[in-house]
């Protein structure tokens, strides 16, 4: 860590991962400036109701809020010049066109997963992707988590997914084969595949698979406790805080693009 200290504010920081990252920043030397909570009062002090009045304490955002706060933050963050961290899953092509133009005001950090090991993953699955032909290798990726996630597939399993697509140089959304049922047909060569699992309270697993004729490569990847992904957006918090506008990612943080 640098010397000079940052103010990091954090989006729901009631939630989940939101109170790992109050303990995170703390632990990494910035300044906690507050946080957003619907529980926002006299009695919180630091807290408040919405990212608008956060922004003006911060010199960087962590949102791992909510898809339908995406526009807002976006507008919210550009407006106020700070930086964000996001990693909110879940968006839709208008959220994602948000995201885009905030970043050319202000930096971004945005990832599915904030873990390195996760990051090194999607790196190797577009390195293999590359090296192993969609007609000799079929590409499919499996994920389990918890009963209360609300969107699937996963964010991290699409960003591996987007992963492979960029390595075989195709469009994902044209090539994704997923909850299959029913009499589907042969699988189709060039297929990405999805499955997904849910229950009880997995913290995130990740299996792409390659399969040919004569052989079959899995790369695994299993998240044991969500501080993870709140050290890995601290992480990027620090890293992001004096860069150029721009749309970043774990591999820019981790040195890797």
């Amino acid at each position: 860590m640098t010397t000079q200290t940052v103010r990091i504010g954090i989006a729901g920081i009631n939630g989940r991962v939101g109170r790992l990252l109050r303990e995170e920043v703390a632990a990494s030397g910035a300044v906690l400036a507050g946080g957003t909570t619907r529980d926002a009062g006299p009695a919180a002090p630091g807290l408040v109701a919405t990212l608008a009045e956060l922004a003006p304490r911060c010199d960087v955002a962590i949102d791992f809020t909510h898809a339908t706060t995406i526009r807002d933050h976006a507008a919210i963050l550009a407006q106020a010049g700070v930086a964000w961290v996001l990693g909110t899953t879940g968006l839709s092509p208008a959220d994602q066109d948000a995201v885009r133009d905030a970043a050319r005001r202000i930096p971004v950090v945005q990832a599915a997963n904030y873990s390195p090991g996760v990051t090194l993953v999607t790196r190797l699955a577009r390195q293999m992707a590359a090296a192993l032909p969609s007609g000799s290798y079929d590409a499919e990726i499996l994920e389990m988590h918890h009963r209360q996630k609300v969107d699937a597939p996963s964010g991290t399993a699409l960003a591996i997914g987007q992963a492979v697509a960029d390595g075989r140089g195709i469009d994902l959304a044209a090539h994704t084969e997923s909850g299959r049922t029913g009499h589907t047909g042969p699988r189709g060569a060039d297929a990405i595949g999805f499955a997904v699992l849910r229950g009880g309270q997995i913290v995130g697993e990740h299996t792409l698979l390659f399969t040919s004729a004569t052989e079959q490569i899995a790369l695994t990847h299993r998240a044991f406790d969500r501080r993870v992904f709140a050290t890995g957006a601290v992480r990027a918090a620090w890293w992001v805080r004096d860069r150029p506008p721009g749309l970043y990612n774990m591999e820019d943080v981790l040195g890797l693009a």
